[in-house]
């Protein structure tokens, strides 16, 4: 018997879902488990997490065999400002080009918005002679001398990383294989990154700014990932943890902790993943997913099953090129802070109360209201527990914190945790509007699917918010990152810019070269991560635009086509997504190729979704009394329901609450919840 083990930290809990790969047709069990995080060390809270859940399975870490791990360690990094000290090589003239960036204010009406800090302050930009020209010439030899000096200066600095990024080095990449050389000769101990390793692909700023983050990332990820590792030694698991990538896919730790920068939305990613597996499964293939934890919230869309994917995004102010899955957050969760701003009005987040000290209720020491507090005061969560009773709250300390924060105000305390509520669902509305009507949807064709610790419990009021009719809570709404690391392959991407017009007849020639020689970095990856041949799986597509556009759209490459057959097929897929996208075609203008892409696979086997029979609408057996909640300005006497005690076919009548280990569900009056074959609770408006 064998255990897979999925591992969610965030920045107030750390989730933990256990999967046993049972021999055979035998289904396996799966089980959740969650402990409060441990922000000043991640990892002892993971190894706490792991030693629980499988003790409470009579398991034993040795039985593991796989560990899957989504973090937020490189995103707080970044966030904190907690990077390695770094240094920058570049191709004389552009020692500033990481701070004029391209000269856009992050709010265009905002003359006061401040930039994000440079990572690399302005004497530690070192320039080199040396000058590789648009179509790859050489017309300035990289200059050693020069180079050895830079690392000489940056060593007397005590910088811990070096970034290098030379112009046209994606096309050339030989004078930074040589800068490679000579920079481990002068500092042997310090983290490297060239920028045609990282984002082999043109746009210069965006290649630096990611080679960048990465180096600034680096040490910090290298130090985390061998804690962990040691960590999990100690506690007697025979493997290595695989990190999660922003692009939904995990990879060994080893590739992570070379490129850092392709974790920066590890955590939130397989909670898409999860998402997606579970939608397909029930039905609902066209959802906008909303993950709400302690701190943050992370929404998505998915079309026909299928999460969009970003081949680049701006994190916290930072330019990465990176694929990711196109996933919007915003500072709303269950620890953020309600205030008084300077104008008297009342406002939620983005700051965080986290999982130390949290809450007030949680009676650590936080005197301020959040979101969870107002919860807690208008009686949707319980007064006494959380986590099945194994965290104990105190609804007097937020009762105070709600009254202090509305005796500003001039209102009582129920208004003003109803007040907390309802700017908060706000919030969290506008980024589900971000990437559903700002981007041609309609949210009302879509299911909302809730998960996170927080999700659950403010779904149908956001529901309510958008217009939409249903929304569909996982079995484990809690822990459905971690579940998705366990729903997830072994992923990596590769990527060459390749700038080709569309009717030029060399240009399906000039493709498939590109293609072959990112099918041999493929190769090299597949064995690195020792996939069997017949579990590795490739995927490939192309950036197009018009020329002249600055932006390009990503296009599937159809499988065994080739010649003008080919070059017809990009042009048609190209022309319906440009129409989708933009609601126009420009017919009369030249199509450019301009960035081949490769989507390597390793197929693993995953923990199963299976359907069970209906066994009644009567959910009677799963009642456990009732609760106190505030709803429409009076007190309600609400039944409460057992999670796990709810059988497919099972029906309830708002208002109604659902309680669990890892989160409650509120349905409220007017709405219905019906559970499924899969255990999910399907929620819809009369």
């Amino acid at each position: 018997m064998a255990w897979r083990v999925g591992v969610d930290t965030g920045g107030t809990f750390t989730d933990i879902c256990l999967f046993e790969d049972a021999p055979g047709d035998r289904p396996g069990r799966l089980a959740v488990w969650k402990i409060p995080s441990t922000p000043a060390d991640p990892s002892r809270a993971i190894a706490e997490g792991i030693a629980e859940g499988l003790a409470r399975l009579g398991a034993q870490p040795r039985d593991v065999a796989y560990v899957g791990h989504g973090t937020t360690v490189a995103t707080n990094a970044l966030i904190q400002q907690r990077g390695a000290k770094t240094g920058l090589i570049t191709t004389r003239g552009f020692r500033d080009l990481l701070e004029i960036g391209r000269q856009k204010r992050p709010d265009l009406y905002d003359l006061q918005v401040d930039k994000p800090p440079t990572l690399v302050p302005r004497d530690l930009r070192l320039e080199v002679p040396e000058r590789v020209l648009h179509d790859g010439r050489v017309e300035v030899p990289l200059d050693e001398a020069a180079l050895r000096d830079a690392a000489r200066r940056l060593r007397a600095a005590g910088v811990a990383a070096v970034a290098v990024c030379f112009l046209y080095s994606f096309l050339r990449p030989e004078h930074e294989r040589i800068a490679r050389r000579v920079l481990e000769q002068e500092i042997p101990d310090a983290f490297l990154t060239m920028s045609h390793e990282a984002a082999p692909e043109f746009r210069e700023y965006e290649r630096l700014s990611t080679a960048v983050v990465n180096c600034t990332l680096g040490p910090v990820i290298q130090a985390y990932v061998r804690r962990l590792a040691e960590r999990l030694r100690d506690l007697g698991v025979p493997v290595p943890p695989h990190l999660t990538q922003s692009n939904g896919g995990v990879l060994g730790v080893e590739a992570a902790a070379r490129l850092p920068v392709r974790l920066v939305l590890s955590g939130p990613s397989t909670g898409v993943v999860g998402a997606q597996a579970i939608g397909a499964a029930a039905g609902f293939p066209d959802l906008l997913t909303f993950d709400m934890g302690g701190t943050s919230t992370d929404v998505a869309l998915l079309q026909d099953g299928v999460a969009g994917m970003a081949p680049e995004a701006v994190v916290h102010g930072y330019p990465i090129k990176a694929p990711m899955l196109g996933i919007h957050t915003v500072g709303a969760g269950g620890g953020s802070v309600a205030f008084v701003d300077a104008g008297g009005l009342l406002k939620v987040g983005p700051r965080s109360a986290g999982a130390d000290p949290g809450p007030a209720c949680y009676g650590r020491g936080n005197a301020e209201a959040t979101v969870t507090d107002a919860n807690v005061v208008l009686g949707f969560l319980p007064p006494g527990a959380l986590l099945g009773g194994r965290m104990p709250i105190r609804r007097d300390l937020a009762l105070a914190a709600v009254e202090r924060l509305g005796a500003r105000l001039g209102m009582d305390a129920m208004a003003t945790a109803e007040g907390i509520l309802a700017i908060v669902t706000a919030n969290m509305a506008r980024a589900l509007r971000v990437i559903s009507i700002q981007r041609g949807h309609d949210p009302r064709d879509y299911t909302l699917l809730a998960f996170g610790g927080a999700g659950p419990l403010h779904a149908a009021r956001l529901a309510r918010e958008m217009e939409m009719r249903r929304v569909l809570v996982p079995a484990a709404p809690g822990i459905l990152c971690a579940m998705g690391l366990l729903l997830t392959d072994l992923r990596a991407d590769f990527a060459t810019t390749r700038l080709l017009r569309l009717d030029d007849p060399a240009t399906p020639a000039a493709l498939e070269a590109g293609f072959r020689g990112l099918a041999a970095q493929a190769e090299r990856w597949f064995a690195e991560e020792r996939i069997a041949p017949a579990s590795r799986r490739l995927r490939r597509s192309v950036d197009m635009r018009y020329a002249g556009q600055n932006y390009e759209l990503g296009i599937a490459v159809p499988e065994g086509v080739g010649g003008a057959a080919l070059l017809a097929a990009l042009r048609s897929g190209f022309a319906a997504e440009h129409e989708r996208r933009y609601g126009f075609l420009a017919e009369e203008e030249p199509v450019q190729v301009v960035t081949a892409r490769l989507e390597a696979t390793g197929v693993v086997r995953k923990a199963e979704l299976r359907a069970a029979p209906p066994e009644g609408e009567d959910a009677g057996a799963a009642r456990e009394g009732e609760r106190p909640v505030w709803l429409d300005g009076a007190w309600r006497a609400v039944p409460l329901y057992a999670r796990d005690r709810l059988r497919p076919g099972n029906a309830i009548a708002g208002p109604a609450i659902v309680e669990q280990m890892d989160s409650t569900t509120v349905v409220p009056p007017g709405w219905t919840a019906r559970v499924d074959g899969y255990a999910n609770l399907v929620l819809e408006s009369a």
